[in-house]
Protein backbone atom coordinates (compact mmCIF):
# COMPACT_ATOMS: atom_id res chain seq x y z
CA UNK A 1 0.00 0.00 0.00
CA UNK A 2 0.85 3.30 -1.26
CA UNK A 3 0.81 4.74 2.44
CA UNK A 4 2.66 2.43 4.19
CA UNK A 5 5.72 2.78 1.48
CA UNK A 6 5.86 6.02 2.55
CA UNK A 7 5.45 5.51 6.30
CA UNK A 8 8.71 3.23 5.82
CA UNK A 9 10.23 5.51 3.50
CA UNK A 10 9.88 9.08 4.84
CA UNK A 11 8.95 10.82 8.78
CA UNK A 12 4.95 10.62 7.58
CA UNK A 13 2.46 10.66 9.91
CA UNK A 14 -1.05 10.65 9.12
CA UNK A 15 -3.94 11.98 10.48
CA UNK A 16 -7.62 10.14 9.38
CA UNK A 17 -9.67 13.59 8.72
CA UNK A 18 -13.12 12.33 7.70
CA UNK A 19 -15.43 13.53 4.82
CA UNK A 20 -18.96 13.28 4.19
CA UNK A 21 -19.37 11.03 1.46
CA UNK A 22 -22.62 10.59 0.17
CA UNK A 23 -24.15 11.03 3.76
CA UNK A 24 -28.38 11.01 3.03
CA UNK A 25 -27.48 7.17 2.27
CA UNK A 26 -29.61 5.28 4.21
CA UNK A 27 -28.91 2.95 6.97
CA UNK A 28 -29.85 0.04 4.77
CA UNK A 29 -27.92 1.23 1.93
CA UNK A 30 -28.79 1.88 -1.96
CA UNK A 31 -27.86 0.05 -4.54
CA UNK A 32 -25.23 1.47 -7.49
CA UNK A 33 -27.87 1.12 -9.91
CA UNK A 34 -30.48 3.35 -8.06
CA UNK A 35 -27.92 5.86 -7.69
CA UNK A 36 -26.31 6.03 -11.16
CA UNK A 37 -29.83 5.43 -12.90
CA UNK A 38 -29.48 6.09 -16.53
CA UNK A 39 -25.72 5.90 -16.79
CA UNK A 40 -23.08 2.75 -17.86
CA UNK A 41 -21.25 2.63 -14.62
CA UNK A 42 -19.15 -0.47 -15.65
CA UNK A 43 -16.25 2.10 -17.14
CA UNK A 44 -16.17 3.48 -13.65
CA UNK A 45 -15.98 0.61 -11.96
CA UNK A 46 -13.21 -0.59 -13.52
CA UNK A 47 -11.33 2.48 -14.00
CA UNK A 48 -11.62 2.74 -9.74
CA UNK A 49 -10.66 -1.38 -9.86
CA UNK A 50 -7.59 0.00 -12.27
CA UNK A 51 -6.53 2.53 -9.71
CA UNK A 52 -6.71 0.34 -6.58
CA UNK A 53 -4.73 -1.95 -8.07
CA UNK A 54 -2.52 0.25 -9.20
CA UNK A 55 -2.50 1.56 -4.92
CA UNK A 56 -2.05 -2.19 -4.17
CA UNK A 57 -5.37 -2.31 -3.06
CA UNK A 58 -7.92 -4.95 -3.72
CA UNK A 59 -11.74 -4.28 -4.87
CA UNK A 60 -14.34 -6.14 -4.73
CA UNK A 61 -17.43 -6.25 -6.99
CA UNK A 62 -19.70 -3.93 -4.76
CA UNK A 63 -23.37 -3.36 -5.65
CA UNK A 64 -24.64 -0.97 -2.81
CA UNK A 65 -22.95 2.02 -1.18
CA UNK A 66 -23.76 2.83 2.43
CA UNK A 67 -23.46 5.28 4.63
CA UNK A 68 -20.40 5.74 6.65
CA UNK A 69 -21.32 8.19 9.17
CA UNK A 70 -20.90 5.37 11.80
CA UNK A 71 -18.03 4.12 10.27
CA UNK A 72 -16.35 7.10 11.06
CA UNK A 73 -17.14 7.38 14.69
CA UNK A 74 -16.02 4.48 14.96
CA UNK A 75 -12.54 4.70 13.26
CA UNK A 76 -12.13 8.32 15.78
CA UNK A 77 -12.88 6.11 18.70
CA UNK A 78 -10.54 3.01 17.18
CA UNK A 79 -7.93 5.90 16.36
CA UNK A 80 -7.95 6.30 20.78
CA UNK A 81 -7.08 2.80 21.30
CA UNK A 82 -4.10 0.63 20.98
CA UNK A 83 -3.63 -1.00 17.80
CA UNK A 84 -6.86 0.83 16.81
CA UNK A 85 -5.18 2.33 13.65
CA UNK A 86 -6.03 -1.59 12.01
CA UNK A 87 -9.70 -0.40 11.88
CA UNK A 88 -9.10 1.89 8.95
CA UNK A 89 -7.95 -0.99 6.63
CA UNK A 90 -10.78 -3.10 8.27
CA UNK A 91 -13.44 -1.01 7.14
CA UNK A 92 -11.82 -0.42 3.59
CA UNK A 93 -11.95 -4.13 3.12
CA UNK A 94 -15.23 -4.76 4.59
CA UNK A 95 -16.91 -1.59 2.77
CA UNK A 96 -14.94 -2.00 -0.63
CA UNK A 97 -14.04 -5.94 -1.11
CA UNK A 98 -16.62 -7.65 1.29
CA UNK A 99 -19.85 -5.45 0.42
CA UNK A 100 -20.50 -5.27 4.36
CA UNK A 101 -22.96 -2.59 4.61
CA UNK A 102 -20.52 -0.30 7.14
CA UNK A 103 -23.47 1.76 8.86
CA UNK A 104 -24.84 -1.61 10.65
CA UNK A 105 -23.79 -1.54 14.12
CA UNK A 106 -23.65 -5.48 14.82
CA UNK A 107 -21.70 -5.61 11.35
CA UNK A 108 -18.81 -2.41 12.67
CA UNK A 109 -19.08 -4.06 16.17
CA UNK A 110 -17.90 -7.51 14.55
CA UNK A 111 -15.02 -5.26 12.35
CA UNK A 112 -13.77 -3.72 15.25
CA UNK A 113 -13.51 -7.00 16.90
CA UNK A 114 -11.33 -8.69 14.16
CA UNK A 115 -8.68 -6.23 14.83
CA UNK A 116 -8.77 -6.98 18.47
CA UNK A 117 -10.80 -3.97 19.63
CA UNK A 118 -13.22 -4.25 22.62
CA UNK A 119 -16.50 -5.19 21.06
CA UNK A 120 -18.83 -4.05 23.98
CA UNK A 121 -16.77 -1.13 24.64
CA UNK A 122 -17.01 -0.44 20.16
CA UNK A 123 -20.90 -1.11 20.77
CA UNK A 124 -21.09 1.50 23.87
CA UNK A 125 -19.36 4.45 21.49
CA UNK A 126 -21.92 3.52 18.16
CA UNK A 127 -24.74 3.32 20.32
CA UNK A 128 -24.24 6.21 22.64
CA UNK A 129 -22.77 8.45 19.37
CA UNK A 130 -19.94 9.29 21.56
CA UNK A 131 -17.39 10.47 18.67
CA UNK A 132 -20.80 12.41 16.96
CA UNK A 133 -18.89 16.22 17.50
CA UNK A 134 -15.36 14.77 16.56
CA UNK A 135 -17.07 13.55 13.20
CA UNK A 136 -19.02 16.89 12.62
CA UNK A 137 -15.67 18.72 13.51
CA UNK A 138 -14.19 16.73 10.88
CA UNK A 139 -16.68 17.06 8.46
CA UNK A 140 -16.54 21.04 8.72
CA UNK A 141 -12.76 20.52 8.40
CA UNK A 142 -13.47 18.98 5.00
CA UNK A 143 -15.91 21.36 3.79
CA UNK A 144 -13.01 24.10 5.10
CA UNK A 145 -10.34 23.07 3.42
CA UNK A 146 -12.36 22.29 -0.26
CA UNK A 147 -12.10 17.85 0.17
CA UNK A 148 -14.32 16.85 -2.62
CA UNK A 149 -13.05 13.28 -2.80
CA UNK A 150 -11.45 10.65 -0.84
CA UNK A 151 -8.63 9.98 -0.27
CA UNK A 152 -7.44 13.56 -0.19
CA UNK A 153 -4.14 13.96 0.93
CA UNK A 154 -3.36 17.48 2.78
CA UNK A 155 -0.88 19.21 3.97
CA UNK A 156 0.51 22.88 4.36
CA UNK A 157 -2.43 23.84 1.79
CA UNK A 158 -1.40 21.55 -0.36
CA UNK A 159 -4.00 18.79 -1.72
CA UNK A 160 -3.44 15.38 -4.01
CA UNK A 161 -7.01 14.06 -4.52
CA UNK A 162 -7.97 10.66 -4.87
CA UNK A 163 -5.88 7.18 -5.35
CA UNK A 164 -2.73 7.75 -6.35
CA UNK A 165 0.18 5.60 -7.43
CA UNK A 166 3.25 5.63 -4.55
CA UNK A 167 5.32 7.92 -7.30
CA UNK A 168 2.53 10.56 -7.45
CA UNK A 169 2.41 10.70 -3.44
CA UNK A 170 6.00 10.41 -2.99
CA UNK A 171 6.77 13.84 -5.31
CA UNK A 172 3.99 15.39 -2.50
CA UNK A 173 6.13 14.12 0.24
CA UNK A 174 9.43 15.14 -1.43
CA UNK A 175 7.63 18.60 -2.39
CA UNK A 176 6.82 19.00 1.50
CA UNK A 177 10.41 18.10 3.27
CA UNK A 178 11.91 20.45 0.54
CA UNK A 179 9.70 23.39 1.94
CA UNK A 180 10.32 22.46 5.12
CA UNK A 181 14.18 22.74 5.14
Amino acid sequence: MSIEKLKANYPVKTRWIHFPLHPDTPIEGRSLAEMFAGRDIEPVRQRLKSLMAEAGLPYGERTHTYNSRLAQELGAWADTQPGGDAIHDALYRAYFVDAINISDIDALVTIAGSIGLDTAAAREVLDTRAFAAAIDADWERSRATGVTGVPTFYASDLVVVGCQPYETLEKFVQHLLAQSD
